[in-house]
């Protein structure tokens, strides 16, 4: 089971702007418009994809942190196993990663060599076990789908198979679907008893991170390059939305960090609408030269007093 940290590139302490900056660098790097066809490059992106998503939510981490992976797992239950921890004093449960073995905490033997086991003690309590009287529904399954960040926001349908060799089950992810996200699919769930009909089919919808959109609600926030003649004359720039690309305003003298704001330009959800928050950032060039020195010097020198007076902690 792949280690997120290492998947990213980064250490277990790892600050929120780290991680956010390791995925954006490598999720330039792999993003499939960049690699198309490379399975290998693909495959390397969802990864990291995967680990943005956990590290990047401190609610995720802190669970990864504890128990492993397997707490990424639909339907886990960190109190339930804490006690399973503390009941068995240190036995087969904590993996040598620190995480939880599910096939220990709910397939293996009871404490003691009891037979059952304590999956079948938690059936009995919250239903695995049912008379049978007559006609039952099945279970439903819980299961996870993973949508690329454009497809969430614009809508897709989707071909999947639950189970190799199953069924293949469409589904729909609707515009503006948001990660965490459930999707029904009603009768694609587990046969029922007795002539019962079949559960449903419950999807979390997992969705990737883009290398340069971030989403907040309904909102959109894009880091916009712009150069020093733009910043400081004032330019038009052709600014990518989910609905096509707009024309943005650089007002003059713009500085890096400013914001500008395009209203109805967010992600777009049934009848509400984000807006796209726009962020300028001043690039200066990379190169060196006798003529780029002096033009940098003339600009020190038309700058007016200290330009971080009054920063203080």
């Amino acid at each position: 089971m792949a280690d997120l940290y290492k998947e990213l590139g980064v250490s277990r302490t790892a600050t929120k702007y780290e991680i956010k900056k390791a995925y954006r660098k490598l999720a330039g790097e792999l993003h499939p418009d960049k690699n198309p066809g490379n399975k290998k490059t693909e495959a390397r992106f969802k990864a990291i994809n995967h680990a943005n998503q956990v590290l990047s939510d401190p609610e995720k981490r802190k669970l990864y942190d504890e128990f492993g992976e397997d707490a990424l797992r639909e339907g886990f239950d960190a109190d339930a196993v804490r006690a399973y921890r503390s009941a068995t004093r240190g036995g087969r449960v904590r993996s040598p990663g620190g995480g939880v073995s599910l096939e220990d905490l709910f397939g293996g033997g009871m404490p003691g060599g009891a037979s059952g086991g304590i999956g079948d003690m938690f059936g009995d309590l919250f239903g695995g076990r049912v008379r049978r009287g007559g006609p039952m529904k099945g279970s439903d399954l819980a299961s996870e789908v993973h949508v690329d960040f454009v497809s969430a926001i614009r809508g897709a349908e989707l071909r999947l198979r639950v189970q190799d060799g199953g069924d293949e089950v469409k589904v729909r992810v609707p515009p503006g679907a948001g990660d965490g996200d459930r999707v029904r699919i009603a009768g694609h769930g587990a046969p029922g008893d007795s002539g019962g009909p079949p559960g449903d089919l419950l999807l979390t919808i997992r969705v990737a991170a883009h290398p340069h959109f971030e989403r907040s609600g309904l909102d959109l926030y894009l880091d916009l390059p712009i150069t020093v003649g733009e910043a400081f004359r004032g330019a038009k720039v052709r600014v990518p939305t989910p609905e096509g690309s707009v024309t943005l305003t650089v007002p003059k003298h713009a500085q890096s960090g400013q914001v500008a704001r395009l209203k109805g330009k967010g992600v777009k959800r049934q009848s509400q609408q984000g807006d796209l928050y726009v962020r300028f950032e001043v690039k200066l060039p990379m190169k060196e030269s006798a003529a780029i020195e002096k033009a940098i010097e003339t600009l020190e020198n038309a700058t007016e007093g200290d330009v971080r007076e009054g920063i203080v902690f």
